[in-house]
């Protein structure tokens, strides 16, 4: 079992929510999973310029380190995505990889898959964070297992966030082993299968990859 990290703190060795990101590791590593860690903040991924190219051909125009991360995604069977508060959203440098992944959203390319996520803040708005990812990763196709978040100028806060994480990584592969199912997040699956579907097929003739995708599965 592959499990991937996705660290988008730029302090580097210095990131609290990096501290996260490999507790939820180191837990997930315990139950027997391969674990790999990325620092976004450390490649080079250019913004998404909407060209459409990867709704019609499955392929994107930039040729930058966005690629390796998509195909480690792509492989893996869960994934932990962490980052720091920044004004009530993500970094930038998430928000630009989450950007680029518009054909894994249309193609929903990570179902089956399992993610959770790590957030800090100043404060107790980490759950900010929280909320967006778990939208995220559902919006993907993946099933949301939890999240973990902590606020560093809180006293103990980090050290409970650390142990709720290793938790969380735990709680992961053995959500990934059982197969288990999340109702509410099922519902919004076939939301959006419905949705791509009727927007896939009124572009079939532009968005070709897309379409061609959606006849393989049978959803066509």
């Amino acid at each position: 079992m592959k499990i991937l990290g996705i660290n988008s703190s730029p302090r580097g060795e210095r990131s609290q929510t990096l501290r996260l990101v490999r507790a939820a590791l180191d837990g997930a590593r315990s139950e027997g999973a391969e674990v790999e860690l990325v620092d976004v903040c450390k490649l080079r991924i250019e913004y998404c310029n909407a060209c459409g190219v990867c709704y019609a051909k499955g392929e994107c125009t930039h040729k930058d380190d966005f690629q390796e991360v998509y195909k480690k995604l792509l492989e893996c069977d869960g994934f932990v995505i962490g980052s720091p508060n920044y004004f009530r959203s993500v970094t930038a440098q998430l928000k630009t990889l989450i950007d680029r992944m518009a054909d894994a959203v249309h193609c929903q390319l990570l179902l089956g898959k399992y993610g959770c996520a790590v957030a800090t803040a100043g404060g107790q708005a980490y759950d900010e964070v929280l909320d967006y990812l778990n939208r995220i990763i559902v919006g993907f196709g993946a099933s949301y297992v939890g999240g973990a978040g902590g606020a560093p100028a809180i006293p103990g806060s980090m050290d409970e966030a650390e142990r709720r994480a290793r938790e969380l990584g735990v709680d992961l592969v053995r959500a990934i082993s059982e197969g288990r199912r999340y109702p509410e997040q099922d519902r919004v699956h076939e939301e959006m299968r419905s949705r791509f579907k009727a927007l896939v097929s009124m572009n079939r003739d532009v968005w070709t990859h897309e379409y061609e995708h959606w006849k393989s599965k049978g959803w066509l």
